[in-house]
């Protein structure tokens, strides 16, 4: 293994510091000046032919979204794009007079970001809350507006909730008419205005300032068990109606329904981006159809086309680990922001009415069955990259810092009515992350194509810049070299890639490297600790095996933090990188490997919370009920932010 790392002193020598690494990150060619676009096909003004990392959430819901308009959420897709951009917004709760009782403002603005709001209820929302429409008076639309709480469970139930026998339509709720025909009409109004904002705020100038995604949720629930998928549109053609569980009750009815209604002749392209597997109940990587029949060749190469990507982390936990059984699991680092249940009747009514979670859903079980798959059936469906989002219903993307979080809403606390008396969430909850998209320019095509070729990493909410490449004939000297990137192109694949052809006796090696975040405004920068390389692998037997490598940087470099003022203590690392060798390779093993980079500790938002209020855990009968949680022993204190690669495959 080859390292180099340097640590953060002075404000002149961190800035040398994040300065050397940005070569090492974007390569030593200057950027080309703004204006005429330095390629054909180019349309924006700082095109890098060696990519660059742009920041976005591909995962926010507005007042469109039952469970958020049911929460008191008013803010609608265009306020959440000037969100993104950097607009200072009011959130719920609201007084008499409409005004709000909080605020809420990004440090640094967004690159990219879709409004996802659930494709589901688009209708029977719009019927229950616009008084011109036939069914506003209906008993539903009634209850809907006097018990919203009750109204979320009920109508996410009969809808998303419901189970499908044999993958047919899911009946809608009686005011919706014959055939769901009223809600499937007044779906068309909420879906209109998602598609204006995203065009009004999707920058086609030559700035290429910011981008926006048309997308909704395909918000598939059976019994609790989490099946939601994200759907991002390449363009601005689209479905007239978006394809919803209701209608197309599995995802290879999705899938189908999609690729007859957005088809590429007519300029229309979409991907499908599965999340909170942690909350699927042993379902996301179920390897049986609708039909209960096994999976096949056909449907394995279906899903790995449509879904080239996976939420890891956002605001309902991680889904990158459990770390509970198998071969050669001791990852410590598994019980970052774990949930302690495995679907949502563990956070809509107790942990223990949920059962606890289940190694199946985590991705990082999913990435080892699908090198098992490929091997009986010739396709991996479960070959994804990772990117990581908000999941916000407050309609603020991107709001994903530690530092003054008011909640997510929707699964999480909610705030309709008055101010929280105490914690703004869940104790169990936390900000979500951050998708980061390695693209030559801020636009759709480009940002899209990314996605297709899991060229993306997910972040815990920071913004460290992570880069990674895998070859055989990688330099052992690369991160020492001032065409590092170039290198890294020209002699192996970056992240989300296929390593090319081991030589026989050779070790594929990996080259990763990590700036860290610069931070701004109220947002902490944590110094990078380590970064560490997870591996797993298909022994001869079919079994399966992973192993989690040291790489750079020091795990116990003594960072901590002072529980009493939350200030960081110990020191860290700017930059750090590696290239390192598999000890370990077996040319007759099929493989994966993804780096994971960590932060040093930094105080987690509850733990901040705790210590405004002035809440004394050493006195537990002065502690208020609302504040129970800050002395909760099962939840930590702090929280070591961190970033994960997409995947680097090797095959046999």
């Amino acid at each position: 293994m080859a390292s180099s790392a340097r640590r953060p002193g002075s404000a002149a020598g961190i800035f040398l510091a994040l300065a050397t690494l940005g070569l090492v990150a974007c390569g030593d060619s200057a950027p080309p000046e703004t204006g005429t676009p330095p390629v054909a096909g180019a349309k924006c003004g700082n095109y890098q032919a060696l990519r660059q990392p742009f920041f976005g959430d591909l995962h926010v819901h507005t007042k469109y979204s039952l469970d958020a308009n049911t929460q008191g959420t008013l803010i609608g897709p265009h306020e959440a794009y000037r969100f993104a951009l950097g607009e200072r917004l009011g959130i719920q709760p609201y007084n008499e007079q409409g005004e709000p009782l909080r605020y809420s403002q990004l440090a640094r603005p967004l690159d990219f970001a879709a409004v996802t709001d659930h494709g589901e209820l688009f209708g029977e929302t719009e019927i229950c809350t616009n008084p011109d429409l036939p069914g506003y008076n209906s008993p539903e639309c009634l209850l809907y507006r006097a018990a919203p709480a009750q109204s979320f469970i009920l109508f996410n139930f009969l809808g998303p909730g419901l189970v499908s026998v044999g993958g047919l339509p899911i009946p809608r709720l009686p005011f919706c008419g014959l055939g769901g025909e009223r809600c499937l009409e007044a779906a068309k109004t909420p879906w209109r205005d998602i598609q204006q904002a995203a065009a009004a705020y999707n920058d086609d100038s030559a700035e290429c300032r910011f981008t926006s995604f048309v997308g909704y949720e395909y918000t598939a629930a059976p019994l609790s068990n989490n099946l939601h998928r994200n759907v991002i549109f390449r363009s601005a053609v689209v479905p007239e109606i978006p394809p919803s569980y209701q209608e197309y009750p599995a995802p290879e009815l999705l899938w189908q329904a999609l690729s007859a209604q957005c088809q590429s002749a007519q300029g229309c392209d979409y991907l499908t981006i599965p999340h909170n597997s942690n909350l699927s109940g042993g379902l996301m990587f179920q390897t049986r159809d609708a039909r209960g029949l096994p999976y096949d060749a056909e449907l394995a190469r279906q899903r790995q086309l449509n879904e080239p990507l996976a939420e890891i982390y956002q605001h309902k936990g991680q889904s990158e680990c459990l770390g509970t059984t198998g071969a050669g699991l001791a990852d410590e680092q598994c019980g970052f922001e774990l949930l302690p249940y495995r679907n949502f009747i563990g956070s809509q009514v107790s942990p223990q009415a949920s059962g606890a979670p289940l190694e199946q859903d985590y991705l990082r079980a999913a990435l080892k069955d699908g090198l098992r798959l490929e091997r009986e059936l010739g396709a991996n469906p479960f070959k994804y990259g990772f990117i990581g989002s908000s999941d916000t219903h407050l309609g603020t993307p991107g709001n994903a810092a530690e530092i003054d979080y008011p909640g997510h809403g929707g699964a999480g606390g909610s705030a309709r009515g008055e101010l929280p008396a105490g914690l703004t969430d869940r104790i169990e909850n936390s900000p979500g992350g951050l998708a980061v998209l390695w693209a030559e320019e801020n636009s759709r095509d480009s940002l899209f194509a990314a996605m297709r070729r899991r060229e993306a990493y997910a972040t815990s909410g920071t913004r460290p810049v992570l880069r990674f490449f895998g070859g055989a004939e990688l330099p052992s000297d690369l991160c020492g070299r001032r065409d590092f990137v170039q290198q890294g192109y020209a002699l192996g694949v970056p992240m989300g890639g296929d390593l090319k052809p081991v030589p026989a006796g050779a070790r594929p090696r990996f080259a990763v490297s990590a700036l860290r975040d610069p931070g701004q405004g109220i947002e902490v920068a944590n110094p990078l600790q380590r970064i560490q390389i997870v591996k797993g692998w298909l022994n001869a037997d079919g079994s399966s095996q992973e192993k989690v490598y040291e790489v750079a940087g020091e795990p116990n470099n003594g960072a901590s933090v002072d529980l009493s003022s939350c200030e960081p203590t110990g020191s860290g690392y700017a930059s750090l990188c590696a290239v390192w060798e598999d000890p370990e390779f077996d040319a007759a093993q099929s493989a994966f490997y993804y780096a994971r980079v960590l932060e040093n500790p930094s105080c987690r938002w509850a733990t901040r919370q705790c210590l405004a209020a002035g809440v004394d855990c050493s006195n537990p009968d002065a502690v208020p009920d609302a504040y129970a949680d800050c002395c909760n022993a099962d939840y930590p204190k702090t929280i070591q932010e961190r970033a994960w690669s997409s995947p680097i495959w090797y095959r046999p």
